[in-house]
């Protein structure tokens, strides 16, 4: 179990995380909110819970980039004004994160399936140069579709790259529907146990459920996969669970009414 103290830190960090990317969104008139609040804990315990400096973040998911950039501002390295950029003409702050721009971004996604190809190669280099780099590598569940990521689970797997941790953001929605309506991902841990896989089941939303997977990964000689439930919207109550979440901006209320939710959330969880 995470201290009171740390557990408050994240909770509170996910909270400002969330409230700035539901403001970009809200400038912008933009889509792709609910695959935002799908990752967004994942998001804030990797960089604030687990990830050290010199390790490194593949969003490879690159549609919820706002969340990436809002994560990258609470770090420091973007500022407020930065942010006041997204979606605008000449930005670097684009709807899915640019290559060689922004530190901590070290590849453009977004044409999904490329994420874990580039965790492979980044965990192998770090390998072979025998430096204690991790890389942190975050999926959709949709996006397990695209062969090069399996092609990427065997080259990890063969190589033993335990410094690659790969979270899939289980929300079971996709593009175009269900998961296993557009094409049937379960028994997915038992997949990924066959690949050679030391797999781990988790609430995506949870941070104490998320340090279980990080001492998981302490505790393992094989490369570590982590399903993260969670929920796509998760808090927007018009749309939570709800394929629309993928693609339509706010309109109306929405904004006061997620940033309510959102903020309850927190208070809720920090008075457990």
């Amino acid at each position: 179990m995470l201290s009171k103290e740390v557990h408050h830190n994240l909770l509170l960090k996910a909270l400002n995380i969330k409230k700035r990317f539901l403001r970009m969104y809200e400038a912008a008139h933009a889509g792709h909110i609910g695959s935002s609040l799908s990752c967004a804990e994942i998001l804030t315990f990797v960089r604030f819970g687990w990830m050290n400096d010199a390790d490194e973040i593949v969003l490879s998911k690159g549609h919820a980039a706002a969340s990436l950039y809002s994560v990258l501002a609470e770090e420091g390295i973007l500022s407020e004004s930065d942010i006041a950029t997204f979606y605008k003409d000449n930005t670097y702050l684009a709807a899915h994160p640019p290559a060689g721009k922004i530190k901590r971004i070290p590849f453009a996604t977004g044409s999904l399936g490329h994420g874990l190809s580039i965790a492979a190669g980044l965990g192998l280099a770090a390998q072979l140069k025998e430096n204690s780099k991790r890389v942190f590598c975050i999926t959709s569940d949709g996006e397990i579709n695209e062969g090069s990521t399996w092609e990427a689970a065997l080259f990890i797997a063969h190589h033993k790259l335990t410094n690659v941790v790969w979270l899939i953001d289980r929300n079971r929605l996709q593009g175009f529907g269900r998961t296993e309506d557009v094409m049937k991902l379960e028994p997915l841990a038992d997949k990924l146990q066959a690949f050679g896989f030391n797999v781990v089941a988790t609430d995506g939303h949870d941070f104490n459920a998320l340090n279980m997977a990080k001492t998981a990964w302490e505790n393992t000689e094989q490369p570590l996969a982590v399903i993260c439930n969670t929920i796509k919207g998760k808090g927007w109550k018009q749309l939570e669970d709800k394929l629309d979440s993928h693609y339509l901006p706010m309109k109306d209320n929405m904004f006061n009414e997620l940033n309510e939710a959102i903020e309850l959330h927190y208070q809720t969880e920090k008075a457990k």
